[in-house]
């Protein structure tokens, strides 16, 4: 069983220096999620449900300069439109999970595809209020306890909000 580290960042810049120093410890791109609010896309982007942007470069216009290099290197970063909350930019695998069964039927929203990545019901309600009002929501995927420690310190030396760490159910495939 894989466990997962959350937070809440609260500017652009607060996620850019949290994923580089997470990069710096050692966690993989395919094991770090970034979701934030997309305030700037135009409506058709932010329709398309799965850009990839291995660059970050199309990010990097929306979000400012020098970030979507941040970004884009984390996996799968693209826009996507979640019903009934408008555009996100989104990497990592919460990118897959919120592109696919979670939000399909338009019935998960945002708690739906947060509890999809191992997040529990009562803190993808807390997370979901916190990204509407514009937090940027960072998680970090691990399957030991001393990453787990890692992440926690990371995050509380940034200064990151709301910390919180799950244990997530394998997929059954």
């Amino acid at each position: 069983m894989s466990k997962a580290v959350f937070c809440i960042a609260k500017s652009i810049e607060q996620t850019e220096s949290i994923v580089n120093k997470l990069k710096d410890a050692g966690f993989a791109n395919n094991d770090i999620s970034v979701l934030l609010p997309d305030k700037s896309t135009t409506k058709d982007f932010a329709h398309e449900k799965h850009t990839k942007a291995p660059e970050g470069a199309a990010i990097g216009g929306a979000v400012g300069i020098g970030t979507g290099a941040v970004l884009g290197w984390l996996a799968g970063i693209g826009s996507l439109a979640i019903p009934g909350l408008g555009p996100f930019i989104a990497a990592g695998p919460i990118m897959a999970t919120l592109s696919g069964a979670a939000l399909g039927a338009a019935t998960g929203g945002l708690t739906g595809g947060l509890i999809g990545v191992g997040i529990p019901e009562y803190e993808a309600i807390r997370y979901e209020g916190k990204i509407k009002e514009g937090g940027i929501l960072i998680s970090v995927h691990t399957a030991n306890s001393e990453s787990i420690d890692q992440a926690k310190d990371i995050f509380e030396l940034a200064h990151a909000e709301d910390i919180a760490s799950t244990e997530e159910a394998s997929v059954p495939t």
